[in-house]
């Protein structure tokens, strides 16, 4: 029985064991037979296979594609050239290229110009994020007294070879060259050579010439008034070097002014989202009709490139500019009458001094002809020629409209009562320049000691004027103003050191006085304060003001 037993066990096991010797020889030729075979090597008939085509052109053009076809060989490559100086000592002629202009800082409340608006002490100073661009890898010689270039774009406006640029793309540049859309890219090709016909730099704009045997193409101007926040709006030109580069975008704002004070009273641009980088400046920018609307100018960034936020000098002021520059004197010529205001006014200071539209006068220059017709500081202008005025702006470019020599019909306010004077027109550039020589101011008293100090309700502590204050001038000087404050609140704290010399239009000579007025100042009532910069006591006044709370 056990060897029964014995021989059953034997035999089952011999079949388990012969069972998985059989499995595992076929896995091994299933394994050995997978290995050898490579989908890539492995016969497919592909005879049913259709072979793709290189379809025709199809024609997807849009109006984007028109304008650029049609503008696009009228706008050039501008690339400059700054010399060391030793060389430049040598070789006389053209204009160099300055450098990317570094942010500036706010107008000092005194502007240096005539009939010009006063920057506001209290806003934020846009120049922080605004710069000017032009591209390339240079911006002037290098300490090693290299050759550097850098690079804009403009665009022809006469087949003769004239060309519209901005001025801080040739300014001061020793060789300008230019290529045309049909000449030959590259490193090394410099393209033809320009001669600068006339710049304002008012309005940052250039004219420029080359020489041609042929008729060049050129672009057509616009009529910017007609632009609508929302169009659709094309830039084309040369960012980063990169010719006949175009972008699209549309009119983001209107008659944006970007810089306060002096430096910005006639640059009023056309605002876009049409990309623009260092390069395009110069550059047209077009309406949807192909027409240019602007010369790209400027942007705001605070990376140095594209943000969305780009400024165009409106082409109706580039036409007027062009007219003048291509003249026979190849300048641009504006009237003035010698006078200086402060723009932005706080509503409150108006309401003090009785107007609701008009400019109220900061500083006449001696000798210029609002001077000589009997115009004074405090004086608030209405009307020129019968013409109400609404603002500093409107002023300006009536004034600036008129003929050296010529007169006009000033309508003004003074205590109330309306009055009209005839005032004669000079040349803007000369009464910048008296305004400039008239002024003055010791250095020792700009930042005069009071002996007497008084902290009042409205948050500011002033003082006396010291003994050896300029003559003439009255007032109580601003020492410290807390933060919080109504004081600080209307933006007297921008004029620490300033002299207050009125309060609610009542001249104020010493802290007493300053003491009386404003005592007498209730809740609910408006409060306007007239300060004068001791550096600069014959520069004019600054207004700000507000509601006593």
């Amino acid at each position: 029985m056990k060897s029964l037993l014995a021989r059953l066990r034997y035999r089952r096991l011999a079949s388990t064991f012969t069972i998985l010797a059989t499995l595992s020889a076929g896995i091994l030729v299933g394994s050995v037979v997978a290995h050898g075979v490579h989908g890539q090597e492995s016969k497919v008939d592909s005879s049913d296979a259709t072979p793709l085509k290189v379809p025709s052109p199809r024609d997807l053009s849009t109006d984007f594609t028109k304008i650029a076809k049609e503008v696009g060989p009228a706008v050039v490559n501008i690339s400059t050239e700054q010399l060391p100086k030793d060389i430049q000592s040598r070789r006389r002629g053209g204009r160099t290229l300055h450098p990317t202009p570094t942010p500036q800082q706010p107008d000092d409340g005194n502007g240096d110009d005539d009939d010009q608006g006063q920057g506001d002490q209290g806003s934020q100073n846009f120049q922080d994020f605004f710069n000017r661009f032009f591209g390339g890898p240079g911006q002037g010689p290098d300490e090693s007294g290299q050759v550097r270039e850098s690079l804009g774009s403009g665009f022809i406006v006469d087949p003769k070879g004239y060309i519209v640029t901005n001025n801080h793309v040739v300014d001061k540049a020793d060789r300008i060259f230019v290529r045309l859309s049909t000449d030959p890219d590259g490193v090394g090709i410099g393209g033809r050579a320009a001669k600068v016909v006339g710049v304002d730099k008012d309005t940052d704009l250039a004219v420029i010439k080359i020489e041609t045997d042929h008729p060049l193409p050129t672009v057509k101007l616009g009529n910017s008034e007609g632009t609508q926040v929302g169009d659709w709006a094309v830039a084309i030109g040369s960012p980063f070097a990169l010719s006949k580069t175009v972008t699209a975008g549309i009119i983001s704002a209107k008659n944006r002014s970007i810089q306060p004070g002096s430096a910005g009273q006639f640059q009023h641009f056309i605002q876009t989202d049409a990309a623009i980088n260092p390069g395009n400046s110069g550059g047209p920018l077009l309406n949807m009709a192909g027409e240019v609307i602007g010369v790209n100018t400027a942007i705001y960034t605070q990376s140095a490139g594209y943000q969305g936020v780009g400024f165009a000098m409106p082409s109706n002021t580039v036409i007027e500019v062009y007219n003048q520059l291509i003249s026979p004197e190849h300048k641009v010529v504006r009237g003035s009458i010698g006078i200086q205001f402060q723009s932005n006014l706080p509503s409150a200071v108006g309401r003090v001094y009785g107007f609701k539209s008009g400019v109220l006068i900061s500083s006449v220059t001696p000798g210029q002809p609002a001077a000589k017709a009997g115009l004074k500081a405090g004086d608030i202008i209405t009307s020129v020629d019968g013409q109400s005025i609404k603002d500093g702006d409107e002023l300006v470019n009536i004034i600036s409209a008129k003929k050296p020599g010529s007169t006009v019909k000033i309508g003004y306010l003074r205590n109330g009562k309306q009055d009209t004077v005839t005032v004669g027109i000079n040349d803007r550039t000369k009464t910048v320049e008296a305004a400039q020589n008239g002024r003055g101011g010791d250095e020792d008293n700009a930042s005069p000691n009071a002996p007497a100090t008084e902290r009042t309700k409205l948050g500011i502590t002033v003082g006396d004027l010291p003994s050896n204050a300029p003559s003439g001038l009255h007032g109580v000087v601003i020492q410290s103003v807390k933060p919080g404050s109504f004081a600080d609140e209307v933006g007297l704290g921008d004029f620490q050191g300033g002299i207050i010399t009125s309060v609610n239009k009542q001249p104020v000579r010493n802290v007493q006085e300053f003491r009386n007025i404003v005592s007498g100042l209730k809740t609910g009532q408006d409060v306007a304060f007239e300060v004068v910069n001791p550096k600069s006591p014959n520069g004019g006044s600054s207004y700000v003001g507000g509601t006593l709370q």
